[in-house]
Parts: C-alpha cells; structure tokens; sequence
C-alpha cells in the first residue's frame, strides 16, 4: 500500500488526513514498529528500525495509541499503566513518578484504582492515552483518538492532548472542524502517497474563507472521496 514512501515527521504536532484505505493506520503502525516493513527502515535520531539494535531500542523513543483499545480489563487504571511503564523499560527508579505524572496528565489521577473494565469510552482513550505516554516518548502517534467518543468526550480528549509537551505528534483523524487550533502541519495521504503537507494556513488556504473551510480543502485534494 505504501510504495516507494519517504516522509520526514514535522516538528510540532501534525493532522494526517486521508479516506479509509489510504495508509494512515499502516504508516502509523510501522512508525510504532508494530507492523514490520517489507522494505526499507524507519529512524528516529540515530535509531533505525528494523535494525540488529533491536526494536526495544526503537520504541523507547516512540509512543503509540492504535484506534482499537489495548488494556487489561480486570485491572485497574494504575496497574495498566504500571504495566506499559515496564513494558516500555522505564527504571524502576522513575517508574512511580512517570506513572504519577501520565495519570495525571491524562486526567486520570482520581480513577487510578478503578477497574479498567468500569471506565467510560472517553476515559478508557485516556487510558490508552496515558500508557502511551508513560515513558515519555520523543514522537508520539495517535491513531483516531477520538473515534467512538461523543461530542463532550471528544472535547475532553483534545483537552488532554493539547497538554502534551516535548514529543512531536501525529494524529490520524477524520475531524477537521478545529484543524487550524489543533494542529501546526496538515499531511493529506492518498492511495498510499502523499499528496499534500504544507502548514495548516497553506492546507485553508486551498479554499475561499466560509463554513466547513476544513472539509472544503480536504475534499479540494480528494475530491473522490467523502470527508
């Protein structure tokens, strides 16, 4: 699907839009290392993946949150995102304050000895979110984050998102109502190639000012498909 592909992830945070079948959950997943490349590698300062180095190298540069939920549903909060925090190596030295500041940074820190299972859809995202930034990643991928979520907890989610510091984010989303609050760079994907990335003023600037500005540019570079 992604042929002949070389992209450079932007600094700051970037919208990775696109239709369904695209790319995006495949680009994602390889920049995570949860789907292996047939060629070619991928790098983050002087890590490759795949590389002899091992993938366990990799990844502590990385954090990911794929559109399905993955979390233990008979722990709690606190245990699940003890478990990333030792999936992910950190040291058992830091380990408490990591899992003390990515609880709190996900707004979970008075639902940490709830059972997972017992959370709300949005705070389950938070969850996921949570564990995704445990080890505090240098890029950060988001896969539909807000998917599934209602109106109230898709503003709590970006809420908690606009918090992030210190890591360069990708977010695959569909949602481009607030593109130009959200987000620094707009990559639109395509039949597996890049057919735009420009700044957000370059993407709505693709479009007459109006309503729905957003989903005018998008449908301006796929015209074929449905926003």
């Amino acid at each position: 699907m992604l042929e002949s592909f070389d992209w450079v992830v932007p600094s700051g945070r970037t919208a990775l839009l696109g239709p369904n079948g695209a790319g995006k959950s495949t680009l994602l997943a390889i920049g995570a290392s949860g789907l292996r490349p047939r060629g070619g590698h991928v790098a983050i300062d002087s890590v490759t993946w795949p590389s002899r180095r091992g993938v366990r190298s990799y990844r502590a540069h990385v954090g990911w949150m794929p559109q399905q939920n993955e979390f233990a549903p008979h722990l709690t909060v606190r245990e699940n995102v003890e478990l990333a925090a030792w999936l992910k190596a950190v040291p058992v030295q830091q380990r408490r304050s990591a899992v003390g500041e990515a609880l709190e940074q996900a707004n979970l820190s008075g639902r940490s000895d709830d059972v997972a299972r017992r959370l709300s859809g949005g705070q389950q995202r938070r969850l996921c979110f949570a564990q995704a930034i445990v080890h505090r990643p240098t890029v950060l991928l988001l896969d539909e984050p807000t998917v599934g979520l209602d109106p109230a907890q898709r503003e709590g989610l970006r809420a908690v998102l606009a918090g992030v510091e210190g890591a360069d984010i990708v977010i695959s989303t569909h949602q481009v109502d607030d593109i130009d609050e959200a987000f620094d760079t707009v990559v639109v994907l395509h039949q597996g190639r890049i057919r735009f990335q420009g700044s957000t003023e370059q993407f709505l600037g693709l479009v007459e000012p109006g309503d729905r500005r957003g989903e005018r540019a998008y449908l301006a570079l796929a015209p074929d498909v449905n926003a």
